[in-house]
Order: structure tokens, then C-alpha cells, then sequence
């Protein structure tokens, strides 16, 4: 029977991509030093991570006119910290900010070393929460207007391609004055950032994501909360409902 063979073209390209892939010692270098071929749509949104001292719960909350925000954007660990990863998000942001949070570097120095490692530093954004509440924020030079973000005591906000700087502004505001668990507060940011104009494109997706130790499905992990919208007209409207069915709604 007649062996399968590569192509020379086949054969030409494997060599050329494994050369590229490796430093001048023969090692493989990291993936988010190379420009990515595949060009995927922008995570332009606006999201808010936070953390609660008293209850020692971290969240993220996330609204965009993207498909499933809420597959990309949060990461959280109790204990650790949490993270929002947008514009053309760098998701190993996620796993290796969480990684460093662990080894006890704050919200700053984490930002610091990840972009420094990413060439495409320019197109991301990023908000950290570390362990003890520490929160910072990133946007690169190039992430389209309007961009930016905010952080306060135990939350950053950040966003891009939103309506204007209140977003943001009135992001904030809303989590600040919200005495209410994190998870509703979260909301509340959400919900004051849309009324503020949003993400410019439209609205299609949200999620919310909130980790305290041992809170997950029978004490086993920590995903106290972990609710998507990944395609709706209203998806801020709907997590809240949906968030609703598992904790009581605050009176207005």
C-alpha cells in the first residue's frame, strides 16, 4: 500500500511556521509574540471587576454587541482575583493574570508584565482585581475611541468604542452608591452604563461571573455566579432576570 505523502508546499509551509515559532536557541517561543493570521472582530464593550472584602467575593460583569461576551471576557478565582480582557482581547490574559494574582503580584504589576510580553499591547484592554482589592485598568493606544477607563476603591471600569466618557463616568457612580451584594452592584453598573449610551454599535450580549471560596454547585468549586446572554435584544435586561431567579432583587 502506497504511504501518504506531504506536499512540498505542505512540507515548505510546516517548516517555514515551525521556524517562526522558534528563538534562536531552538525554543519554542510564546504565541502572543507573533501576529495572529486569523483576524476575529474587536471585543468592544464595557465591563466592570470588582471585589467585596466583606463577603470576599470577586466579579466581573460584561455588556457588548459581540456574540457571547461572556465566553472571552471574565475570569475570576476566590482567593486570587478577577479579570476583564477586551478589545482585541488577549485571552491568555486571563489564565496567566490569574497565575500571577497567585503568586501574590497586585492588579499593577500583573497589567505590567502581560503587556509587556504582547506585541499587540497597543489593541487590548485590560481591568484586574487582585486579592486584596487592588484594581487597575489598561487601553491601549490604538483601541478605538471612545476608550479609557476608571478605577476606585475595590473596582476598575473600562471600555471601548462606547458612546462617550460617561459611560464609564456613570459606570462607576452606580457601583459606588449600590450598597447591595456584588453581584446586583455588578449589575447596577451595567444598567447605568447602557442608560449612558453603552457600547456606540448596540447591545447583543452579557454575562456576570462572581467566585467566593466553596460557594459553587455544592460547595465543590467557586462559581457562586456564572450567568451569559450570548444573543438578545436586551441582554442587560435579561441577566438581570435571569440573576434574579438565584438572588432576591434589591428593592428600588
Amino acid at each position: 500500500m502506497n504511504q501518504p505523502h506531504l506536499s512540498l508546499a505542505a512540507f515548505l509551509f510546516a517548516a517555514g511556521a515551525l521556524t517562526l515559532a522558534m528563538s534562536d536557541n531552538g525554543s519554542l517561543e510564546s504565541p502572543e509574540k507573533f501576529q495572529v493570521a486569523k483576524k476575529d472582530p474587536p471585543i468592544c464593550t464595557f465591563s466592570i471587576v470588582a471585589f467585596d472584602p466583606e463577603q470576599q467575593e470577586w466579579g466581573v460583569a460584561v455588556a457588548s454587541k459581540f456574540l457571547a461576551v461572556g465566553a472571552v471576557v471574565p475570569w475570576a478565582k476566590a482567593g486570587v482575583g478577577a479579570i476583564a480582557t477586551q478589545s482585541h482581547a488577549n485571552t491568555t490574559y486571563g489564565p496567566k493574570g490569574l497565575d500571577l494574582l497567585s503568586q501574590g503580584k497586585s492588579a499593577e504589576d500583573a497589567i505590567k508584565l502581560l503587556t509587556e510580553a504582547d506585541m499587540g499591547k497597543d489593541v487590548r484592554q485590560v481591568g484586574i482585581i487582585d486579592a486584596k482589592g487592588n484594581a487597575a485598568t489598561f487601553t491601549g493606544s490604538k483601541c478605538k475611541a471612545w476608550a479609557g477607563g476608571k478605577t476606585g476603591k475595590h473596582y476598575t471600569c473600562q471600555g471601548n468604542i462606547l458612546a462617550g466618557e460617561a459611560v464609564i463616568a456613570e459606570m462607576a457612580k452606580a457601583f459606588e452608591e449600590s450598597s447591595d451584594r456584588l453581584a446586583w452592584r455588578l449589575l447596577a453598573a451595567l444598567e447605568a452604563a447602557e442608560k449612558a449610551g453603552g457600547d456606540s454599535r448596540g447591545k447583543q450580549s452579557a454575562a456576570i461571573l462572581v467566585v467566593r471560596d466553596k460557594a459553587g454547585y455544592s460547595g465543590f468549586n467557586d462559581r457562586m455566579i456564572d450567568f451569559r446572554v450570548d444573543d438578545h435584544a436586551t441582554p442587560v435586561q435579561e441577566l438581570a432576570r435571569i440573576l434574579s431567579l438565584q438572588m432576591k432583587q434589591p428593592k428600588k
